[in-house]
């Protein structure tokens, strides 16, 4: 009963402050909404609002023999760049949290996971010769967290890196490669790698805020559903405009299309099944590489009614 009431007050939250410019204006003062590429009716109000969800700022990482109370089982995202330490950064901090700002050696990075979309996504936050700071926004868009940069406040949409609203409105933050495996394997795989301290926030983490999600429905999501029958919280891993669903990867292996190569790895519990993350149940991980160098490829694994709403014309590998 109680999350059925939270649930209704969510969405009349969302309905109440839907395209009010004038609401929006008292917590965005320096978001120029003279600038738009998108209807503001898509937009909804999530419901912590304008820092609810705290962003991670310079987090502290400790070497991977020194972490303890993480599941073997657990999601990591794994970001790594040539000539810095390999870093991890565990799906129960950004569950809480959804974005963290790090830098590896020059390159100031921003590790988002929105977890109405199951979306983890690395952004190089430089663009023009201007470093951002990332945070969130409280705000959605197809279901999807919308960040904001604390220089200009412009809003940006996380499932695709555009800025939609706001003075940088139109460009794009620069996707960098990332996995996301278990910290089982991640430990085998990067001995000497680094992973996130516990953040000293006063969250539950390692719980699961969403459980049974990804067997339910979409969050506020108002969109239309998949083509070809596709459940909309089946996963898909989407490399630029294409996807392929994880049932079809899992079943094969190993697919090799479009020049790269789609592997899976049984192992890896859902983040947003149970209550618990380490005991959701083994939804397996991707590796995403070029078919030519084999280096990592830029992808994601959300679900199928994210890639849908923001790739409407998006080309669904099915296989025969």
């Amino acid at each position: 009963m109680k999350k059925i009431i939270l649930t209704l007050v969510c969405i009349f939250l969302a309905s109440g402050a839907m395209a009010d410019v004038r609401f929006w204006k008292m917590a965005w003062k320096n978001t120029d909404f003279t600038k738009t590429i998108v209807d503001f009716d898509t937009i909804l109000d999530g419901g912590p609002g304008k820092d609810g969800i705290p962003a991670i700022s310079n987090p502290t990482m400790i070497q991977n023999a020194k972490k303890t109370g993480l599941g073997e089982q657990e999601p990591v995202m794994v970001v790594h760049i040539a000539g810095q330490t390999t870093r991890a950064y565990p799906i129960r901090y950004l569950m809480w949290h959804e974005i963290v700002n790090d830098r590896l050696g020059d390159t100031p990075i921003a590790v988002t996971f929105c977890p109405l979309c199951n979306s983890g996504v690395v952004f190089d936050r430089r663009l023009n010769g201007v470093q951002y700071e990332l945070g969130v926004s409280g705000l959605l868009r197809n279901s999807d967290m919308i960040m904001y940069d604390r220089q200009t406040e412009t809003w940006w949409q996380q499932f695709t890196g555009q800025a939609i609203v706001g003075e940088l409105v139109g460009q794009t933050l620069v996707k960098l490669p990332s996995y996301t495996i278990n910290w089982g394997a991640y430990v085998k795989q990067h001995p000497d790698g680094l992973v996130m301290a516990t953040p000293k926030h006063n969250r539950s983490y390692g719980a699961n805020p969403y459980a049974g999600y990804d067997t339910g429905t979409p969050f506020l999501y108002r969109g239309e559903n998949p083509p070809h029958g596709i459940n909309p919280l089946e996963r898909v891993v989407v490399v630029e405009q294409a996807a392929w669903p994880l049932q079809r990867v899992r079943k094969e292996g190993r697919i090799v299309e479009r020049g790269i190569v789609i592997e899976w790895d049984a192992g890896m519990a859902s983040a947003l099944d149970t209550r618990e993350i380490a005991k959701g149940r083994d939804v397996g991980s991707v590796r995403v590489t070029d078919q030519s160098s084999g280096v990592n490829v830029v992808h994601d694994v959300g679900f199928a009614f994210a890639f849908h709403a923001f790739h409407p014309d998006g080309k669904w590998m099915l296989g025969n």
